[in-house]
């Protein structure tokens, strides 16, 4: 079975930050104004939530759609609402990481900065202009 997209997204912005998750999530609580890391924070968990609820959909309609079952009015519905359930979730689950990969893709570490010396700019001398 392949990775969950979740897990996917939280290594790269793990990876991006250079902090585990927990301590990115400390972080980010710590200001009150939007960031771009509370963003992304707040976009893979919306991934994570997308994707538990397509685990549970599938489940529900594993067991709705058990061999041997009959299948009436009532389990037909169910069976529609689990389908449609499990699509908007996918749909979900696929915009916000989309998303969220390219803001991590724009983003990348800033290499440290050296110590340069800076030049100095030469003194600008003071003119008196007349204007009368």
């Amino acid at each position: 079975m392949s990775q969950p997209v979740a897990d996917q997204l939280a290594e790269r912005i793990e990876s991006l930050f250079g902090r585990s998750r927990a301590d990115l999530v400390a972080h980010a609580a710590t200001t009150d104004r939007p960031t771009m890391l509370a963003a992304l924070l707040d976009g893979l968990a919306t991934v994570e939530l997308a994707e538990k609820n397509i685990e549970f959909q599938r489940e529900r309609l594993l067991q709705l759609a058990t061999p041997g079952r009959d299948i009436g009015p009532a389990a037909a519905g169910h069976l529609f609402d689990c389908s449609r359930r499990i699509a908007e979730s996918v749909t979900i689950r696929d915009t916000q990481a989309r998303f969220a990969a390219a803001v991590i893709q724009s983003l990348h570490r800033a290499p440290a900065p050296a110590a340069t010396s800076v030049a100095q700019a030469p003194a600008l001398t003071a003119t008196t202009v007349r204007t009368r």
